[in-house]
């Protein structure tokens, strides 16, 4: 019924009680998770966790671990989807990217370590004709540079918070837009506005787990110092994070349901 297109289910966050949260997902409704690799060393987990779990996952260098990447994680990459380009589980290259945000990713030289590998990643998807999975965090225009002058068979632009404008320009490349548990709080005015006058046909679901806290999950900073720990995301939390977009666009829950599965089979094919 629901596909959470972006979930590391990989993460230590997990390692405690990983098989409940995958039960959870799927009685909740969720029948797929995408669970997206961020390093090198990271690959293979990924990989055996989509197939003991019967999710799918992508194979990529998030922007985050460039600092220590190097060429051979690139040539390990390459490899990687070689070996596995007949899996249907591998859906994408990803997570890839650029990250805006963090300080110390945005001097000169981190900088241009990110777009090396983001290029470089994509002059792979390319080669290996898979979709791919971006990390848009205040790197949207970069990002785009980078598509237009690398293009690829579309993919997913995940946890998106640009313009309209930008959006349009992702869609306009073959893209869908990942949206999440940020837009379940009131003050994401923007965000919401975007999930709401977006075509449908644009949009999917994830939930980022266990990172992008909804907001009924969310503990403030001064709730966390007094004791109360931040909740976990997880997939089984993507119906109710559904439910708020389907207020918002004032369509049945079931229908968003299909058109936002729809729209993630359309945007990485081997979900079919």
């Amino acid at each position: 019924m629901w596909i959470d297109t972006h979930g590391h289910l990989d993460a230590a966050e997990f390692d405690a009680d990983r098989a409940a949260v995958h039960l959870r997902a799927r009685a909740a409704g969720v029948t797929t998770c995408v669970i997206p690799a961020v390093a090198a060393a990271n690959f293979d987990t990924v990989r055996l966790l989509a197939h003991a779990q019967q999710d799918a996952y992508a194979l990529g260098i998030h922007p985050l671990y460039t600092p220590q990447a190097t060429d051979v994680h690139l040539a390990q990459l390459d490899a990687a989807l070689h070996t596995h380009r007949h899996d249907p589980r591998l859906v994408a290259v990803g997570e890839i990217g650029i990250d805006g945000f963090v300080p110390e990713l945005n001097n000169s030289e981190a900088l241009a370590q990110q777009q090396r590998f983001y290029t470089a990643q994509l002059k792979l998807a390319q080669q290996h004709q898979l979709p791919v999975i971006l990390h848009v965090r205040r790197s949207a225009d970069l990002l785009l540079k980078g598509l237009r002058d690398t293009p690829v068979v579309g993919g997913i632009a995940h946890a998106f918070n640009g313009s309209l404008q930008q959006a349009q320009a992702f869609i306009a490349l073959g893209f869908k837009l990942g949206f999440g548990g940020a837009l379940t709080y009131d003050r994401a005015l923007q965000l919401r506005r975007l999930a709401t006058e977006l075509p449908l046909s644009a949009i999917v679901l994830e939930t980022d787990a266990p990172d992008i806290p909804p907001h009924w999950l969310y503990s403030t900073a001064e709730q966390r110092a007094a004791g109360q720990p931040q909740g976990r995301n997880e997939p089984a939390e993507l119906p109710r994070i559904a439910q708020v977009l389907a207020e918002l666009r004032g369509i049945p829950l079931d229908a968003l349901a299909a058109a936002t599965s729809a729209n993630a089979r359309e945007a990485l094919p081997r979900l079919q």
